[in-house]
């Protein structure tokens, strides 16, 4: 999977209602290993309990790909892009821990699709959100060996099941409401949100 994010740091800084800061991103495609801006609650930075007072959200470059524990490490790959397995002890204090849940900005991501029986070769479609020319997808920080990101994942919906993939990426709702569920929410209730988006709600482009 690769994603894409067709929109310069201060357009989508916008479409959230925060300060892009002196984030670089000028858009574009985004890769395994590459950095790409989330957005967090902005406590990477400040040590203690939680304030009561919210801190503005930041928008930050990360790295795609979350390094997997050292016995996993293999330096000639890359991070670990996805969550999947929401037990795992891996993950599990990352994502009850709100502070260290982000949005993924993104326009588009890509999926492998079935294979077209004049060649054989297998489709790359991009599929996108009809009711957000910019989507956050959910998704969880790490800072052990470098700043980095991965996305959670959901069973996948009639779309992408129709081009023989299991799993998305979890596209959130346009509603704020649920970014900060998403952001600061207790982890039962931001849960509920890892869900696959509504099939009438996205978009499809087959690549020639």
């Amino acid at each position: 999977m690769i994603y894409r994010l067709d929109a310069p740091a201060r357009e989508v800084a916008r479409t959230f209602g925060l300060d892009a800061g002196n984030d670089p991103w000028p858009g574009g495609a985004v890769s395994a290993g590459g950095f790409a801006p989330v957005i967090t609650m902005g406590r990477e930075f400040v040590a203690g309990p939680r304030p009561e007072k919210r801190l503005p959200r930041r928008m930050i470059p990360r790295l795609w790909g979350v390094p997997p524990p050292p016995r996993g490490w293999d330096e000639r790959r890359h991070g670990i892009l996805t969550v999947r397995n929401l037990e795992s002890p891996f993950w599990i204090g990352t994502l009850r821990n709100s502070e260290f849940r982000c949005l993924v900005p993104a326009t588009a991501f890509m999926e492998w699709g079935k294979a077209d029986p004049r060649d054989g070769k297998r489709r790359a479609c991009w599929f996108g959100a009809a009711d957000q020319p910019v989507f956050a997808m959910a998704g969880v920080w790490k800072d052990s060996e470098v700043p980095s990101f991965a996305l959670l994942t959901a069973p996948a919906n009639a779309a992408l099941r129709s081009e023989g993939r299991e799993t998305m990426p979890v596209i959130l709702p346009a509603d704020p409401a649920a970014h900060d569920l998403w952001l600061r929410g207790d982890w039962k209730r931001a849960a509920e949100l890892l869900a696959p988006y509504s099939s009438s709600l996205m978009s499809l482009h087959v690549a020639g």
